[in-house]
C-alpha cells in the first residue's frame, strides 16, 4: 500500500472515531412502544412513582381514595380502613365518587385521610381548582400523594393533555393551597431514564445504576407530598 493511500486511510478511521455513528434506536422517528412501554414491562416512570409511594406508605392508612382505580392503595396501603376511587367516567365500576376534581361543587369536605393522585393533574385544565378541591377532600392532618411528568409523550387524542412540570412550578402551586411549610416536592430521572420513557422502553430493560441516578437538569417525574394543617 502507497504512503498516500495508507495515509488516506489513517485520516478516514480518526474520523470515524471522533464522529461515531448513533446507535440504530436513536434514529427512530416512532417510539418501540404506543403504551408508555406497558407492552414491554414495566414503564420507567412507574419505577419511580412507586418507589416515592413506597417511601411514604405510612401515610396511605386510614380513610383513603385514589384515582381510577385501588393499585396502589393495596400495594402499600397500612392500616387502611376504606379505599374509595375518584373517577370523572361513570362506566368504572370501581369508582365510588364520580367527580370533576376541578369542579368544587362535586366534591366533599373533610373525609380522606390520604388522597393518592399518581399522574391526573396534567390532564386537567384547571389545575388550580383541582388542587385546591384536592386540599379540601383531605380531613386536617391528611396527606396528598401526588404524581405528576415533567417528560412524557402525549396521552392520546381523545384526552386532554394539558400540562408538564418542574420542582419550581410544583412547589408554588401545591404551597398555595397547603403551605409551603407543609409541601415536600422532589423529582426523580435523569437524561438515560428521560429518554428509555420517551422511547417506550421497560425500566426492567434498564440497570439499576442508571435508574439510581438523579439529575435535576433532567426530571421525568415530579412528586409531591402535602399535608393539610390541623
Amino acid at each position: 500500500m502507497d504512503k498516500a493511500r495508507l495515509s488516506r486511510n489513517i485520516r478516514l478511521c480518526f474520523r470515524r472515531i471522533s464522529q461515531p455513528a448513533m446507535p440504530g434506536i436513536f434514529r427512530r422517528t416512532s417510539p418501540l412502544s404506543a403504551v408508555w412501554g406497558f407492552d414491554r414491562g414495566t414503564p420507567v416512570d412507574r419505577y419511580y412513582i412507586e418507589k416515592f409511594l413506597k417511601g411514604y406508605r405510612q401515610d396511605i392508612t386510614g380513610r383513603t381514595l385514589e384515582v381510577a382505580d385501588t393499585q396502589y392503595t393495596n400495594q402499600f396501603g397500612t392500616g387502611v380502613t376504606r379505599a374509595d376511587v375518584l373517577d370523572i367516567d361513570r362506566s368504572n365500576k370501581e369508582a365510588t365518587l364520580i367527580a370533576d376534581l376541578s369542579a368544587p361543587d362535586q366534591i366533599p369536605s373533610s373525609v380522606f385521610d390520604c388522597f393518592i393522585l399518581t399522574q391526573t393533574l396534567h390532564l386537567i385544565y384547571d389545575i388550580k381548582s383541582a388542587i385546591e378541591n384536592a386540599y379540601r377532600l383531605l380531613r386536617p392532618g391528611g396527606v396528598l400523594l401526588a404524581t405528576v411528568p415533567s417528560v412524557s409523550r402525549i396521552a392520546s387524542d381523545e384526552i386532554e393533555d394539558c400540562w408538564r412540570f418542574t420542582v419550581a412550578s410544583c412547589s408554588r402551586l401545591f404551597a398555595e393551597s397547603f403551605g409551603a411549610e407543609n409541601t415536600t416536592v422532589q423529582n426523580f430521572g435523569n437524561m438515560a431514564t428521560c429518554v428509555a420513557f420517551l422511547r417506550g422502553m421497560a425500566y426492567e430493560e434498564l440497570s439499576k445504576k442508571e435508574l439510581a441516578k438523579i439529575d435535576d437538569a433532567f426530571p421525568l417525574v415530579v412528586c409531591v407530598r402535602a399535608v393539610k394543617a390541623k
